[in-house]
Formats: C-alpha cells, sequence, structure tokens
C-alpha cells in the first residue's frame, strides 16, 4: 500500500518549470565580470589621442607593472598636457615623483609613452628624460602598424 501512495503523489506534481529568475542572476553576474575586465583597457584609452603610424612595430608585451604616459599635443597654442591614469601634469618634470613611487614598489616598471602624432619631438624627449631621471629603462612607443591609419592596429614598439 505505502508503494501505491508514493506513485501516485509523484504523478500530481506535473512536469517541473523552467525558473527564469536564477538564469537572469547567472546572466547578470557575467555580464558584470566581463564589463570588470575590460574597463581597465577602455580607460586607458585617451579620446582625442591619434596615434602615430609605423610600418614595422611589434605587439608590446603585458605587464602588470605598466605606467601609460598619454601625451595629448595642442596645436593651436604649441602646448602638450601629460596624463597618467586620470591626472593631468603640464610639466615632464613633476612626473618624475609619480614614476620613482612605480618603481620603487615594482622594480620591473615599464613606461608605455602614447603620444599624439603631431606632437613636437621635444615634448617626447622630455618625457624620455623624466623617465630616465625616475630610473626608468624600459620605455616603449605606441603607434598604429601597417603604415596608414585606414585598418591599422594599434602596437608597441
Amino acid at each position: 500500500m505505502k508503494r501505491k501512495n508514493r506513485f501516485k503523489n509523484q504523478e500530481a506534481e506535473g512536469e517541473p518549470e523552467f525558473q527564469v529568475a536564477p538564469m537572469a542572476d547567472v546572466l547578470f553576474v557575467l555580464l558584470i565580470f566581463f564589463i570588470s575586465i575590460t574597463s581597465t583597457e577602455v580607460l586607458r584609452k585617451e579620446a582625442g589621442l591619434e596615434l602615430p603610424n609605423a610600418q614595422k612595430g611589434t605587439e608590446g608585451k603585458k605587464n602588470a607593472g605598466q605606467v601609460v604616459i598619454n601625451l595629448l599635443w595642442f596645436p593651436g597654442n604649441r602646448s602638450s598636457i601629460i596624463k597618467i591614469d586620470s591626472q593631468k601634469f603640464y610639466d615632464p618634470s613633476s612626473i618624475i615623483p609619480l614614476l620613482q613611487e612605480r618603481i620603487a614598489s615594482n622594480p620591473l616598471t615599464r613606461v608605455l609613452v602614447r603620444a599624439d602624432k603631431d606632437v613636437e619631438y621635444s615634448y617626447v624627449a622630455d618625457i624620455m628624460r623624466a623617465c630616465a631621471a625616475a630610473n626608468i629603462g624600459n620605455v616603449t612607443f605606441a603607434v598604429l602598424t601597417g603604415g596608414e591609419s585606414e585598418g591599422a592596429k594599434p602596437g608597441g614598439s
């Protein structure tokens, strides 16, 4: 008798329903995960910065101790602004303490210079002197590979 009662209860339950709420929760967690991963690379891009073209460039290695220096150029008043993370600097010598702090925390720190394609060389040379004053010897430059800006890929050289 007990067997019959057990089978009757199972038949009365019917087919299980598909639960949408847990599926939506999982999808939102995945969405947040992918947004958080890609946000660091997106934050390093600078609006209005056009990289120079290079016919032969090599892909740079990713480094956790990398400092990205964006050098923006304003041709109207022939001046530049240096941006590291979200900080703005107007004098290349003012970035030396920040670079020294980074090299002290990670001796393998690398500097990636992303200079606008129209910036004058003297400003790039000032950045290189600031890196040398901070004892950073690993300095690379971001360029667009492929020669032309159409279809060019960002790379480091």
